[in-house]
């Protein structure tokens, strides 16, 4: 709670820098200076504010916009993460069907076989080549 106060104040300070004699009613009236002066200063005030809340509200449109484009994002990933999945299902159960008959699971076993023998194959003779060329 302290915390976010301190936050709060932080985020008004810097809110309102330069502006030394605001206050929470108002501006502070100094008897040194005339009437005159206190109507342009608080008209200064008033018009900075101003760009001040302009830039704020420009702010939060562009915040605005960047959440609406994060959360079409995460909609789309997460559609697509459904898609992929619902394919993956498809393959694991093909999978199953081959490794429940006997015969489909000594060809799988072949071909693995000679997927990893060309692998063996492919890796010494790029090794021979670095010792022969290096």
């Amino acid at each position: 709670m302290i915390c976010e106060f301190k936050e709060h104040r932080a985020s008004r300070a810097s809110l309102f820098d330069g502006f030394d004699g605001l206050e929470e009613g108002g501006l502070r009236v100094s008897s040194s200076h005339s009437h005159g002066t206190n109507d342009h200063d608080n008209e200064n005030a008033v018009d900075s504010l101003q760009d001040r809340v302009i830039f704020l509200k420009k702010l939060t449109g562009d915040i605005h916009e960047e959440v609406e484009s994060h959360n079409r994002l995460l909609d789309r990933m997460g559609n697509d993460m459904d898609s992929s999945r619902g394919i993956m299902s498809g393959t694991m159960d093909r999978f199953k069907m081959v490794f429940e008959k006997k015969s489909n699971r000594r060809t799988c076993t072949l071909v693995a076989c000679f997927v990893v023998s060309f692998l063996v194959i492919f890796y010494l003779m790029r090794v021979l080549r670095y010792f022969m060329l290096g």
